[in-house]
């Protein structure tokens, strides 16, 4: 299972790197992207020049891939990832930290753009599609 960062989504909407041929090429079911993400991308859209159509796509790319929530056992992982992070003095962003959980969680590889702040996460598996 691969759980799409934010930063991944919006290389794929915008045609960069090699994400929208990877995203192509791996079955829709073994796509997920946390609720988190949805609330991400769609605070970018209410910003966009053209809203519309930006909706229009990511409403698209909604109808084929899992939306997974975030609930208890991803709150309970968030709060140890935190933590420990806070323990090394590199704690990530509270967005990220929500992200990583949900990835924990759902025992899926995060893929994301930045690697190297998610490699802080103990367990974490993460690939860049760019």
């Amino acid at each position: 299972m691969y759980l799409l960062d934010t930063d991944t989504l919006a290389c794929f909407f915008r045609g960069r790197g090699r994400v929208g041929e990877r995203l192509l090429a791996t079955p829709p079911a073994q796509v997920l992207v946390p609720a988190i993400t949805v609330a991400e991308i769609e605070w970018g859209i209410a910003r966009a020049q053209d809203p519309a159509a930006r909706l229009a796509q990511w409403q698209a790319m909604l109808a084929v891939v899992r939306v997974v929530p975030f609930g208890t056992e991803e709150a309970a992982l968030a709060a140890q990832v935190q933590v420990a992070l806070q323990k090394t003095g590199a704690p990530l962003s509270p967005l990220d930290t929500l992200v990583a959980a949900t990835a924990l969680a759902h025992n899926a590889v995060l893929v994301t753009r930045a690697t190297r702040e998610f490699a802080r996460v103990a367990d974490l598996r993460c690939e860049d599609w760019y």
